[in-house]
């Protein structure tokens, strides 16, 4: 696979269907979870997160990947996760091969009162896409909501208007981070920064940051390869130099590659800012958001490290 993320969990077919055994019998009278809701799963917190604020009062949402202290690298199927999907009247997941596992566990487990909701389809994206964080990109969960809403809409169509009133809600909840951005934008384009992986490049490139890493060595540590001497020659040489301002790593992510640029960082008096892939315990998806970009922020106007949320 070109993307370690998720899949490289190596989540066999066979494993799979042992997890889901039992679990493939979801019944009609399931679908809204014996209370009234409508169960919805993301796959990534994050998009569980943006659609049980659409769905507020009538959505009952769970999601598999809620840890922000582990790896999620090393997921791996379990009956319990089988279960909450079996049941699922909608799924939010990412794709671009991000959370390939997810087509495995709802082949397995069928359900004719499932919608999915892809955000690379949402988007329109291709699957040569090759920066699979697509949460980070300030144009993604608007658009991702908006689908989340209508087919919430479809599901209770006695709470359309109710879902639209949410929807409207959480867009203008979203114009701090995005006000931020244009401010930000203003006064501090062009800065350079070095990064580990493209977890947060959408929302970097956003910004107007200037990403110094070449792109063969985030895409390296991204799918579990060693990057070249050539490219690790070059990010050493922008910590000793102190040719950026900013390092960004995977805060739930490292090895000793990872570690080597982060000791660089600290030896070179470079601001360190931690980045993530699973939401944050404590937050909704745009106050992380707007943390994250306040890390940034601060590590630029003061030298501030933020490597935890």
């Amino acid at each position: 696979m070109r993307i370690k993320k998720l899949v490289a969990a190596g989540i066999a077919a066979a494993a799979v269907a042992t997890a889901l055994a039992g679990c493939s019998q979801a019944s009609s009278a399931s679908t809204s979870g014996g209370s009234g809701k409508i169960v919805v799963v993301g796959a990534e917190n994050e998009y569980s997160d943006v659609a049980a604020q659409i769905g507020g009062k009538y959505v009952s949402a769970k999601a598999i990947m809620s840890d922000p202290n582990t790896d999620p690298h090393t997921f791996e199927a379990s009956a319990s996760v089988a279960k909450e999907l079996s049941t699922a009247q909608l799924v939010v997941q990412n794709g671009v091969g991000y959370d390939d596992f997810m087509a495995k566990l709802e082949a397995a487990s069928p359900n004719k009162n499932r919608t999915v909701i892809v955000a690379q389809k949402v988007l329109g994206l291709p699957d040569s896409t090759e920066n699979p964080h697509l949460w980070y990109d300030p144009t993604t969960m608007p658009a991702v909501a908006k689908t989340i809403a209508a087919d919430l809409g479809k599901i209770q169509p006695s709470h359309k208007s109710y879902f639209t009133s949410q929807l409207a809600a959480f867009d203008a909840s979203l114009k701090t981070w995005t006000d931020q951005l244009a401010t930000f934008k203003q006064s501090h384009a062009n800065t350079p920064v070095a990064v580990t992986e493209p977890v947060a490049d959408y929302m970097l490139q956003a910004a107007g940051i200037d990403i110094k890493t070449p792109w063969s060595l985030q895409a390296a540590i991204m799918n579990d390869t060693d990057p070249s001497p050539q490219d690790s020659a070059t990010q050493d040489a922008f910590f000793t130099g102190k040719s950026i301002k900013v390092f960004l790593y995977n805060q739930q992510v490292t090895d000793s590659i990872t570690s080597h640029f982060l000791s660089l960082a600290h030896s070179s008096g470079i601001p360190v800012v931690g980045v993530y892939e699973t939401m944050p315990t404590g937050y909704t998806y745009q106050k992380w958001m707007e943390a994250e970009l306040t890390a940034l922020q601060n590590a630029i106007t003061s030298g501030q490290s933020t490597e935890k949320l």
